[in-house]
Parts: structure tokens; sequence; C-alpha cells
């Protein structure tokens, strides 16, 4: 008899499980936040850009809208448009517009099918551009596709201030693993969050209509239902709050109860008020962050803020050695 390959979602059905258990099974506990985004979890994350409070995704839109003629000359003629977490595409439709003749565009995200709608519509807003999407998760590593037309480089576009969710070395690591998929000639264009005040760092990620706690929440769902867990969903509670010393949010989902959670044949223990940690969103100044980039062989050629410094959006291109 013949045995057939795992097909390519029980593949990511048994890893996603794999990281759930490894992650309920550490200590403290957490959860991964790549995870975030399923179909309903994009959809959440979408609603959640449109938030008053959540300023973050206006607001970096708002300089795109402003300077991506510049930044479409910076990053210069024939590059193949990478971007990592792609989600919507909504601000990359933008850059899109003003980058001077472009091969591709390759939009990689861990959401297949979310991934998929998004590169048909592009295709029929780009009728003359190359639209490749890649279902992989950016944090491992992925092949890119070679377009039919060749780039005369490699372009990584990472918005929406993503790296922030990774800590400083980890962060470094995934900027190494750019600047060598980008090689001589390429570079970065991507989105920082900037340090300020707590309060309105707060309430972006506690907005009072509940989106963003239902969007945290969801990971429970998603455990629930894909990986047919015992878990009572409606026992646990969204948290997030800034941490000074380490610049950054921290977001974990709370148990309200003394309860057991039960994922195969493995089980949980969790006490009253226990907390999970689900995400990061590290806060940086535009120096600090450049030293940072420097490390992992980048070198920061341009910078772009709104009026009220609340967000930056750089391009780096590679150096050609790294520290």
């Amino acid at each position: 008899m013949l045995k057939t390959a795992p097909s390519k979602s029980s593949s990511r059905l048994i890893t996603f499980q794999h990281d759930v258990i490894t992650g309920l099974a550490d200590s403290p506990k957490r959860l991964p936040c790549k995870y975030f985004y399923d179909k309903r979890g994009s959809a959440l994350f979408d609603e959640i850009c449109e938030l008053d409070e959540y300023y973050l995704t206006r607001t970096e839109q708002a300089i795109m809208d402003r300077y991506a003629s510049e930044m479409g000359a910076q990053i210069d003629a024939g590059a193949m448009l990478v971007e990592y977490g792609s989600g919507s595409s909504i601000k990359t439709r933008i850059l899109l517009d003003h980058l001077i003749d472009p091969v591709a565009y390759v939009p990689v995200d861990i959401s297949h099918r979310h991934l998929q709608r998004v590169a048909e519509r592009l295709r029929a807003d780009y009728p003359h551009l190359e639209i490749i999407p890649v279902t992989a998760d950016f944090t491992r590593p992925f092949s890119l596709p070679t377009p039919r037309k060749p780039a005369t480089h490699c372009a990584v576009y990472f918005p929406g201030s993503t790296i922030g969710n990774f800590e400083p070395a980890q962060a470094e690591r995934l900027l190494r693993s750019i600047t060598e998929r980008c090689g001589d000639g390429g570079g970065l264009l991507i989105g920082i969050d900037l340090v300020k005040d707590v309060e309105t760092l707060e309430r972006a990620y506690n907005d009072d209509s509940g989106v963003t706690a239902a969007f945290n929440l969801n990971l429970l769902h998603r455990i629930r239902d894909e990986l047919d867990a015992d878990i009572d969903v409606e026992a646990f509670q969204h948290v997030a709050f800034y941490n000074d010393a380490a610049s950054r949010i921290e977001i974990y989902i709370r148990s309200l109860k003394r309860q057991t959670i039960r994922i195969a044949e493995t089980s949980f223990q969790l006490d009253a008020g226990e907390l999970i940690h689900t995400e990061y969103s590290h806060k940086y100044t535009i120096e600090g962050f450049s030293k940072l980039a420097a490390r992992a062989g980048l070198e920061l050629h341009r910078s772009w803020t709104d009026d009220d410094q609340l967000f930056a959006v750089l391009h780096l291109v590679v150096t050609g050695g790294q520290a």
C-alpha cells in the first residue's frame, strides 16, 4: 500500500498543536502570537485598525500617503517586493502605486485562505504586476519564488510595527535573515512604533469596544475548535499594559478561575489569576532601532514620521557586512 504525504493543512495543524502544547507547558505559560491570524483573527485585526484608540495603522498609512513617492525612489527600479506578514495588504497598495517598474509582489503570510483572497483582489487591481503569494511563517526558513521577469534586487516590506512583537535578540536574528535574503543591493522598508506617553499606548491595546480583547481571546477559540481541546473560553479575560523598563506593551490572557485545559492526551492546570503570555509590542526610538539593525547588517538611509512623532517608517539597506 502506498503511503501518501500529509497534506499542508494537516501539517500546519500538527505544528499548531505542538506549539500550543509546548507553550502551555512552559513557565510562565505562553501562546505564539503568530496564531492570531486565522480567518476570524484576520478580520478582527482589520477591525482593530479602524478603532479610534488604535493610532498605529492610520498613522502609518498617513505617513505612506505623504511620503510613498520618496519611498519608491529609495527602493529604486526593478525590485521584487516581498512583504512579511502581508495581511490584507492595505498599506501595500500605496507603496505599489509609487514603486518604479516593480517586477513582482510576493506577499508572505501564515493564513493561507486569507492570503489567497487578497492575492486575487490584487491581481485584478494590478493586472500588469506578477503577484506570487507565499504561505509561510516568515520567522522560519522559506523559499522565495522566481518571478517571470528578473529582478534587479529584492526589497522586503515589513509594515505595521510587527517587528515589535519580537524581543530584541529575536528581532536581531530576524533582521539578519532579512539581510541574507535581500543580499547586496537589497533593502528593508519597515514600520516601527515609537516610544510615547503610557496613556496613549495602553488605550491602543485596551479599546472600549473590546475588539482587541476578542482578537486576543480568539486564540482560545482556535485551540478549542481546531485542536478539539477541552477549554472554557469564557473563563479567561484579556490583559494589556505597558512595561516602561522594557519599553513594551505586554499582552496576556488571564484565567478567571482555577481550571484545567486538555489538549489531546495532555492536561494543563491553571490557577485563578494566572497569566498566559500572548504578545509583546516593543516601542523604539529611531536611533535605538538603527543600532539594532546595524548589528544585523542594515544601515539606515531614510526615515519618515508623522507630525506628532507617534510612528516611523524606515528604509535600511544591506551594508555587505554584519557585526
